[in-house]
This record gives C-alpha cells, structure tokens and sequence, in this order.
C-alpha cells in the first residue's frame, strides 16, 4: 500500500481490430452438412476428393456374361463352363431371384500401377459374390453404394490381365419388394441396371477424414447443449472446413484437416491401438451379422448371404484385429461347410484365433412360442454338437435378438443344454409397455435361470453411431446393479455385417472418450467377446452383486398374430414334432429286441434338421414369403414320406406293419403314450370300436356297449339337437352349442345366454406389420358368423355326430361337425365334445376364431407350453394385462375354478385369448404382406371342450396329448408273434404328473454314432420326463431292460450323477415343479 506499481507488458491489442461476432450455432451446425454433400454441393466437399483416379474403359475391365435358365442358382464349375457373351455398364439383368455371373477381365492401366490403395467398385443395386478363376469365393458385395468394393490383389500390378467371376443375384439385400416397403410381397419381375464397374484409387486420408468429421460432426450436434465438448466439436468441424476451403481441396489441406481432427479424437484412430488405453470402458462392442435363414428370401438364397456376408468379415479381420463377429445358427454353418468349404475353413481359421466367435447353442435362431419342449431341447442338442465337432467347444451364451417373445421354460432349457446366459433386444419393440430392465436374471418355471441382457441401443443391427455408444448408458435400466454394455452392430436381418465405416468409427468414439468427452461419452472397447462380457457379470454376481429377477416368460407385446399366421405350416410343425415322438420310440424298441435292425440315426437327424429349419423365428410363426412356404411345404412333404418309411421299418422289425386297408393278418391297435387311455377308432372295415388301451399293442375287437354307455343323438325340437353320453348332454343348433350340461357334476358349463361353439370373425388391419400384428382394437369388429340348419351325421352307438355349414362369405365357407364319443364307466379318460373343421378360406384382412362363454370365474387362465404351464390375466386391470389380449398356447388352455373347470383342446393351433369368462380359439388369419396368399386355400382343423370336476389336473395333460397322438392301427402279419412285452419294458410309475416325454437311443452309443463326437461304449436309452402340474413329484422308472447303470444327464446327455438302481429294474426320482430331467438307462 502506498508504494508505486510497475505498469506490466501485455500483449492483449489496445484497440479493436474488427467488429467478431457470435456465431450462430444453429447455422454453423447445419452448415456442416455441405463438407460430406451428396447432394448439390458434391463437387465442392470433400466427397469430390476421395478418389485420386478412376476408370471404368472397357479396355481395362472386359464384361461378359452368362445368364442361367428358370432361376436356377448354378455352382461356380457349372456357371463358368458356360459361353459368356459380352456385356456393358447400363445393361439390364433379371427377372427377380435370377442369378448371373459375370466374367471379368481386368487390366490395371499404366497410370494407376503406383496409385495409393486400388479398389474394384462394382453395384447394379443388388447382391454380388466375388470369386477368384479358381473358383474361391472372396467377398460379398452390396448394391446401392453399401458395400461395392473390393481391394484388389497388389500382385495385379504388373500391367497383366487378371480374371476373376461375379456372381449377381438379383435381389436387394431385403428381396424383391416393389417400391419403398420391404414387406410387399416380391416383384417377380425387377430388372437390375448394371451401373458401376470401376477401377478406382483411393485417397485413404480423405476416407479417414471423412469418418473424423462425421463423428466429430456428431458430439456436435449430440452433446449437450451446455457441454464445452459440443462447442468445442463444432469448432473442430469448422476449422476443418476453413482449411480445406483455403487450400483448395489439396492434399496438404486434408492432412491439414487430420492433425486438426487429432484434437478431438486423439493420434490412434487409424489402428487397433486406440483401444490400448488404460481406461475402463463400460460399453463393448461385438460385430454381428443377423442373416434372417429365411425371410423376404427363400432359403436358397440365404446360403449366399451367408457367404457373402461372412467372407466379408474375415476380410475386415484381416484389416482391424481388433474385430469380434459373433455368429449363431448352426444350420448356416452347415450350409457354408457344404456348399462353400474355402469360406467355411477360412472362418474356422478365425474361429481358432478368437476372431470369429460361434455362439447361440442352437440349431437355427428359432421361435420360443409353438415349438414343442422336446424341439427346444433338440435346437440346443444339434446345435451344440456341431459347434463342438466343428470348433472345439460348447457355446456358453444362447443368442436370440429378433425372436417374437421368449418362452418360460428358456432358462431351463438353457442350463440342460449347458449355458448361463442370455443375450435379446425384441422386447424394446413392445408397443404398449416399456420392458423395465436390462441386465437382470431370468427365472423359468421350475426356478432355473440365466443372466439376460438386453442390448441397450436396443437394435441388434447398429450403424455404431454416436448416438449407439450414447444410448448404451442412456438407454442402460440397470445402471444400479451394472453399467456395462454389449452394442452389438452390423447390417443385418439381409445380412451384410459390420462395414469398414463402422469399425473406423468405433475407433473415432474410443479416441473422442480417451481424449475429449471426459466421461460424456462412454468409452466403447473393442476386442473381447460376448462370453467375456457375460463372464465379467457373472463375477460380479459372484462377489455380492444382486441382479433383479423377472420369473417367467418374456411375453412380447408386438406380432401377436404369429400365432395363427400360415396355419398349414404350424400344423405340419405340430404332427413331425409328433411322428418324431413315435419314430424314436418304436425305432429304440426295435433295437432292442431284434438284433437285425439297426437304428436310422442319419435319417433321425435328417428329420430332426428339417423340422429345426422350419422353426426359424420367421418360417413357423408365419411372417416370411410365399417362396418360403413353398420351401417348407417340400419339406415337410419330404418329412413325412421318410419319416414313415423310418416307422414301417421299425414296426416291420418289431413283427408288424401299419395297416391302412383291410388285410390278412390281426389288426391291432398301438398306444404310443406312456399311460393308459380309452379311445373310440374306426377299424379298416370301418366299423366303430372301443379300445381300452394300454401303452404298446391292444385288441381292437368290437365291444357291444351298455345301452348306458352307448352316444345317441336326437332332434328334440326343429333344429335343436341333442347329443348324449352317460357323461353329458350337448344341445346344438345351427352348428352352436346352446347347452353343455355336465350329469356328473349337474352343473351347466355354457354360460347363461351364450352360445359354444360359436365362429366370430374380425376385421384384422394391425399398424403395419399384416403377417406378424393384430392390434387390441380388433377386437371392437367382433362379428358372429350366423350358420345353416345342423343336421345328424353319424347315429351312435360308438360315436354321434351333428354336421353345419356356415357360409362366411361370397368367396369362403366352412363346415363343422359337432361330435360325441360313448362314454363308460371303465374308461380311462374324460369324455370331451370334439369338433371337426372343414375351411375353405379365401378372406382379404380378417380373423376367424371360436368362442365358448363358459359358466367358470377366474381372473386367471392356464394355458399349456413347454413342459409346463403357464397362467395369464382373464382381465384389463393394467396395461401390463391388457397387452396379453392374444396369447400363445399349446395343446389346451384351462379356466377353472376352485372345483371345476373347462379345458379348450386344439390339434394345431397355438393363439389363444381368455377375457372375463370368453375362452377364444384363433383359427385363420387373411394377411396379404408379405405373402399375398397366406392360408388361402382349405383347411382341417379339430379342437374340442373337455369340462372337468375339480382344478385342472392331469386328466387335461393327459387328455391334450392323446387328442394330438391317437391310437392307430397296424397289422401283424400272419405267422408273425410280436414281442408285446417290449412295450412295457420302460415305464413310468408314482405320481401321475409326471410325463415321459421322449424315449430314444443315446446320441454317441457306439452301435447309433455316425462319429461327430467321441463314441460311449455300449448301447444306452435315454428318457427325458418332465413334471406337469407345478408340484415336486415322485416317481420311479421301471424297466425289464437289462440295465448296468442309471445316469441323471443333462440335455446334451452328459452324466452327471449315477443313481440308485435296484435288481429289481426301479429308479426312484424326484422331480422339482416343473423340472425338466433326463436319464441314461446304460445296457
């Protein structure tokens, strides 16, 4: 204080140079759009710079072309021993579906042998194949500017000709569809223009600044408002473009343009070693390429996408080591070993270096709703042991991301078949409510579970945008228990994979969160696997951390229609899953008691793969094209001969044949069910019998029924009929069941007023999706189809019968015959009304189902699924229970009360919905996208109403499976004594709840191997019995086999404890509700 200060030098100007004012950020965001322009300022941006030269003169790059009839797909040998004739850009290919290949001659001119990176670019807006004169197939191209370019042979330097093939197929990367909407049902007649076959030199700095400039671009225009990291971004971007305006687009102003970028991203961008950094990151990115195995494309056609697709990837392996593929579905690596064996070793060759990552488990990425317990279990058997022949190991994680909801018995299923884990994003598609967690367990019915995470960007196809790895967090439901991430990125559904552009930008977002973001952006790593990323969770569970649970199913509130879509291709699902039952069943038998007759393993598995093909997520649930219900319907038409080629002969080798017409011989009848049951069958004279059968063989001699026990039916009164048993008294007029009186319980089952059996139609126009959607508003169209006068069919005893057609249109009709069987007091199951449909269905957009008003309250209902049962709200108290309007079930849905119920059984049909005391059987639908013609045509379909005394118990279990498998009839040929003992030498005693599902040979027994795995001495039999109900149970398997050793097994039929096993043939076993278990009976 007091003394004098010194005046300080500054070098901050005296006076103001020029008036600077603030810049819009608005305007000098939007401006940043013109540096990539594709549009009107092209010439000028920096896109104008990214080649140093091209040519596409026919003198370097010759044309020619063979064009293969009736859209046949030739091999490489077949199409290249063709004559090719000359061919030039602008020429047309087609129609759809047709395939051409192309052979070129190239010539890398003079003037481009020292360019700076070379690249062939070819696109005629459709999909490509390159392959070498050899015959190798190198990489997949897509049209429209996708994916056009393939890095050409440095050795092609040399001033020589080089020829090399293009396959062209002609169809987009989603089909054929006309105009704009992918769904439409395919154009069959699209022509392709070839419009690009370039030569083309790279300028590889403005490719890498271009990607600097889009993601810095981003954090500007993403980042907060009241980030410095969002100004500063925007500042980089526009420093970027002064300079390159000032230099003219030179190429001293791009790399100019480079260090400036630097600032922002960091100095490692154009390598792998961006990720070396010592920062934790909590977001892990995993290449995936979703290749839908059929879908807008026939099945044909995927076996080239997968080529394409996955020789792509190892060709960006090549360039970035830091890139993980994850890849499921073992039916396309099948199909790549088959048809493509380079491709499919060049992919094992990553596999070994952890580069390409099999994962999933199963057979195809398949639908949870409609396949049966035992196919679940055999995606996960086929699946696993070919992921282990092949590569080495088991998956460990099971990978569904596009399947339409996800059943409750998944996570049991999933730790049988030896997986913890789960990875899905379909329920971020949910329409009414929000799925509220993201990395939580998941707990199936008998209480097993897996660790589930849901992809937070919610999409199994990211572009790995800013905007991705931002969501990752922002999007994160869990970020109390985890904030760790998978952003799982490639183009995908058609195929294609990750792209160049996404790798090179995940670089970007690793350099902007190391150098800038500071924690804004959350740091994304690349270079582990989806199993490290679930193994990390699976630690922290460990040391303490407590994920949220959510028990039971993952019902999907979105394409509640796929349960009735394409009803033929659900009801061939439903018989093969069938017939495989009984063909493994009699085959094991057979083994077993005639030394002769060898068990048809490769056949079984031929079946088996075709049946798992079918359940691909888009061909049972009913939402692909026709061209692949044509696929499946060879198929299944394929299934169906072998498969009873497969049961002749094995019921040959057991003595006996399938009889089909009167013959020399006993006629008997055979129970393929583990239980006793009583069932009315028509014998090959056609006359009606009863046949109290027992599991294997039975008398179908004809019984003479008590006038007691005898069906009769009576016009009552004009219109009105009466059938009758000594169980019940159905009234029916018009083809509706007005009365359904229970004698036993002298209770009325229809509801007061209401009328059974009654076919209602709605009107069906979902939001968007026709095939896949039925919204909760169709509801409100709801319209009675009226019916002609009944009239009798069948007069009893045995069975009585009331027949009525009902027209529902100008163009569709349908008749129903109501019947009822003889009912007696010996019988060993609950007597049922059983309908029998005749539909010929020619409807545009409308659902056709029938109801049954039923005199039963419960504010819930029980529906069948896998191995279990499931229970649904019969009310709208909450959007929660609003969205299962429309529900999947199996063989039958239940509404009981305390002390009775009624119980819907169904031969073929999966959708259901149960609202108040209205029980609805989904019959048809009429979509017209993307099949225009989806179940137009006829239709067979059974269904029936079983009341009940008391709760449902097993008498609906029971009851559903002998509806779904009835007795048939075979011969035994004069001179022949069959050994009906085999029958009962595997049974299942104890609590009837327990159900012995599936009875067949051990997959490596060395009598039954066909050597994909290492043979297990001896011969064995493997039981898989589940409980039904929902109640620990008791049991005991007993057997007359001569058995050594009893084993409890998973799935994949490794022992995994040795039981108790008594000389007297018993094993006692304990099963929990609803546990799935399966047993290793060692000869």
């Amino acid at each position: 204080m007091g003394g004098r200060s010194t005046p300080v030098g500054s070098s901050y100007p005296k006076l103001a140079e020029r008036p600077v004012g603030k810049q819009i950020q608005s305007i000098y965001t939007d401006r940043l759009r013109q540096f990539t322009d594709q549009g009107q300022y092209r010439e000028q941006s920096l896109l104008a710079k990214l080649y140093h030269t091209t040519t596409n003169d026919d003198k370097y790059i010759k044309k020619s072309v063979y064009s293969p009839p009736n859209l046949t797909r030739p091999t490489f040998e077949e199409a290249t021993s063709n004559k090719f004739k000359e061919c030039h850009l602008g020429d047309q290919f087609g129609p759809s579906w047709s395939t051409h290949w192309f052979k070129i001659q190239l010539t890398i001119p003079k003037h481009m042998l020292h360019g700076e990176h070379l690249e062939f670019h070819w696109d005629a807006n459709n999909e490509g194949l390159v392959w070498s004169e050899d015959g190798k197939p190198l990489q997949g191209l897509t049209g429209g500017g996708e994916r056009p370019e393939w890095i050409l042979p440095k050795s092609w330097r040399d001033g020589e000709e080089h020829t090399f093939y293009i396959e062209m197929a002609c169809n987009k990367m989603f089909g054929n569809a006309p105009g704009g909407d992918s769904i439409q049902p395919p154009d069959p007649n699209l022509e392709y223009t070839l419009w690009q076959a370039d030569i083309v030199d790279v300028n590889l700095a403005v490719r890498g600044l271009r990607v600097d400039f889009w993601e810095i671009g981003d954090a500007a225009r993403e980042f907060p408002n009241d980030s410095w990291q969002r100004h500063q971004a925007l500042q980089v971007c526009n420093e970027i473009m002064d300079v390159f305006l000032a230099g003219e687009g030179s190429q001293e102003s791009i790399l100019k343009g480079r260090k400036i970028a630097q600032q922002y991203v960091g100095k490692h961008v154009d390598s792998g070693r961006v990720y070396e950094s010592k920062e934790e990151p909590i977001v892990y990115g995993i290449g995936h390429c979703h290749i839908d195995t059929c879908w807008l494309w026939p099945w044909a056609e995927t076996k080239r996408k997968v080529v394409r697709s996955w020789s792509n990837q190892c060709d960006l392996m090549d360039r970035y080591p830091e890139h993980r593929f994850a890849c499921s579905q073992a039916q396309q690596y099948k199909w790549l070993k088959t048809y493509y064996p380079y491709a499919f070793d060049r992919v094992k060759e990553k596999v070994k270096y952890g580069q390409f990552q099999p994962i999933g488990g199963s057979w195809v990425e398949h639908d949870t709703n409609m396949p049966s317990g035992e196919s679940l279990v055999r995606q996960f058997l086929y699946g696993q042991r070919f992921f282990e022949s092949h590569f080495g190991e088991r998956c460990q994680t099971f990978w569904l991301p596009d399947t339409f909801g996800y059943s409750s018995q998944l996570p049991q299923v999933c730790r049988l078949a030896g997986m913890s884990r789960f990875f899905t994003q379909k329920l971020s598609w949910n329409n009414i409510n929000n799925f509220p967690h993201t990395t939580f367990n998941w707990v199936a019915l008998d209480g097993s579970q897996v660790i589930c995470h849901m992809a937070p960007s919610e999409t199994y196809t990211a572009d790995a945008n800013f905007g991705d790895v931002k969501r990752s967090v922002t999007q994160h439901k869990s970020l109390d228990q985890d904030n760790t991430s998978l952003l799982v990125f490639g183009k995908g559904d058609g195929g294609g994979g990750p792209t160049r552009d996404m790798l090179d930008k995940l670089r970007r977002l690793r350099g902007m969160s190391d150098t800038t973001s500071q924690g804004l952006l959350p740091r994304v790593h690349m270079g582990n696997s989806v199993d490290d990323f679930f193994a990390r969770l699976e630690d922290k569970v460990a040391a303490g951390t407590d994920l949220v649970t959510w028990y039971g199913e993952l019902y999907f509130e979105l394409h509640r229609g796929t349960y009735t879509t394409q009803a033929n291709n659900k009801k061939n699902n439903r018989k093969q899953e069938i017939m495989m039952h009984d063909i493994e069943y009699l085959a094991t038998l057979a083994t077993l008691s005639n030394n002769k007759y060898k068990y048809p393993k490769k056949e079984i598995d031929e079946l088996w793969e075709n049946i798992l093909l079918c359940q691909f997520h888009d061909c049972l649930p009913g939402s692909s094209i026709e061209m692949c219900y044509d696929d499946s319907d060879e198929l299944y038409a394929h299934n169906h001969k072998l498969g009873t080629k497969l049961k002749d002969h094995a019921l040959a080798a057991l003595g006996m044949s399938e009889s089909k017409t009167k013959s020399c011989g006993e006629t008997v009848a055979i129970n393929t069910l583990p239980w006793n049951r009583t069932e009315i069958i028509k014998t090959p004279e056609d006359d009606y019998t009863i046949v109290y059968a027992e599991p294997g063989l039975n008398s179908t001699d004809v019984i003479e029924l008590e006038a007691s026990e005898k069906a009769t039916v009576t016009e009552k009164s004009d219109g009105v009929f009466l059938l009758a048993n000594s169980r019940f008294n159905v009234e029916v007029e018009n083809g509706a069941i007005t009365s359904l009186f229970d004698k036993k319980a002298q209770r009325e089952v229809i509801a007061k007023g209401g009328k059974g059996n009654q076919l209602v139609i709605f009107d069906d126009k979902p939001l968007y999706w026709q095939a896949w959607d039925v919204e909760v508003y169709h509801l409100n169209s709801r319209k009675e189809l009226h019916s002609g006068r009944s009239e009798i069919v069948e007069k009893g005893p045995y069975r009585v019968s009331v027949a009525t057609k009902t027209k529902i249109s100008d163009k569709s009709w349908m008749k129903t015959t109501i019947s009822l069987d003889a009912s007696t007091g010996e019988s060993d199951s609950p007597s049922y009304v059983s309908c029998e449909a005749e539909v010929e269905w020619h409807e545009t957009m409308k659902f056709l189902k029938v109801e049954f008003p039923v005199d039963c309250v419960n504010s819930e209902a029980t529906y069948e699924t896998q191995y279990g049962l499931v229970k649904r709200p019969t009310h709208y108290n909450t959007s929660w229970d609003m969205a299962k309007f429309e529900v999947c079930c199996h063989k039958f849905a239940d509404l009981s009360e305390a002390n009775y119920g009624v119980s819907i059984l169904n031969d073929s049909k999966y959708g259901f919905a149960t609202c108040g005391n209205f029980m609805r059987l989904s019959l048809l639908r009429a979509p017209k996208a993307p099949d225009a013609h989806a179940d137009m045509g006829k239709h067979h379909i059974k269904w029936a109403i079983m009341p009940h005394t008391g709760a449902l118990g097993t008498d609906t279990v029971h009851a559903a499976h002998n509806f779904n498998n009835p007795l048939s009839l075979i011969t035994i040929a004069d001179g022949e004594d069959p050994d009906d003992d085999i029958f009962s030498s595997i049974a299942v005693a104890g609590s009837a709840s327990l159900v012995l599902d599936c009875i067949k040979r051990g997959e490596d027994d060395e009598d039954v191997s066909r050597g994909e795995l290492e043979k297990r001495k001896g011969r064995s039999v493997i039981l898989r019995i589940y409980e039904s109900m929902g109640g620990k149970s008791r049991g005991t398997i007993k057997t007359t086999l001569d058995v050594k050793k009893v084993f409890k097994t998973n799935v994949l039929e490794d022992d995994l404890e040795e039981l108790k096993y008594s000389s007297s043939g018993e094993v006692e076993i304990e099963l929990r509700p609803f546990e799935v278990a399966t047993f290793r009976l060692q000869l």
